[in-house]
């Protein structure tokens, strides 16, 4: 898949994502459907699909920027429930920091990573996989500083503390900073 062709199945997805919590917000009587309570038909699917392939490239970007934003803050209001609902003691709090730290992605994390078209039809099919596995390498070392401050945060808790981080761990929040199990790095990174 090329990177425009990538770029634009991310961007329709986000696009469709966003709409759909936005249609979920919008709904006042309406009963609550499916799993997460998004109820998005087909039509409405595709004519947010056709909305945003009006869009042009830089009005596209800025709507994933907006996007990854409201995601943010997002991840930054369910860490912050989380962290009162432990209640931290303030000698908790630097293992904490660290813990959120290492679970929030870093401004422009894979700027340098992507190749235009050009670059990727010059790579031989072992130099392609000498990069995917980079990459990975990369994504493996991300994954083994969020464990070790995890560790870090999880011998600092009380056993009651520990109960009901897993407990929210279960529940949905997954791992409160990362990829969720939907979309993220589940497919191998081409570049």
């Amino acid at each position: 898949m090329n990177t425009v062709h990538k770029h634009i199945v991310i961007a329709l997805t986000a696009f469709g994502i966003a709409g759909a919590s936005l249609g979920v917000q919008a709904q006042t009587t309406a009963p609550l459907d499916g799993r997460h309570g998004h109820a998005v038909g087909k039509e409405q699917r595709q004519a947010m699909r056709a909305e945003f392939l009006k869009l042009t490239p830089e009005q596209r970007q800025a709507k994933m920027a907006e996007f990854r934003a409201k995601r943010l803050e997002q991840r930054a209001a369910r860490q912050a429930k989380l962290a009162e609902s432990l209640k931290l003691t303030p000698a908790q709090q630097p293992v904490w920091q660290a813990f959120v730290a290492s679970t929030t992605p870093q401004q422009g994390e894979h700027a340098g990573q992507r190749l235009t078209r050009e670059q990727r039809a010059a790579l031989s099919a072992p130099q392609r996989l000498e990069r995917r596995i980079a990459l990975q390498k990369q994504r493996t070392a991300r994954m083994e500083a969020r464990l070790s401050a995890l560790n870090s945060l999880y011998a600092a808790l009380t056993p009651e503390q520990r109960k009901l981080f897993d407990e929210q761990q279960r529940r949905g929040g997954r791992h409160h900073g990362g990829h969720g199990g939907h979309g993220g790095h589940g497919k191998m990174m081409r570049g």
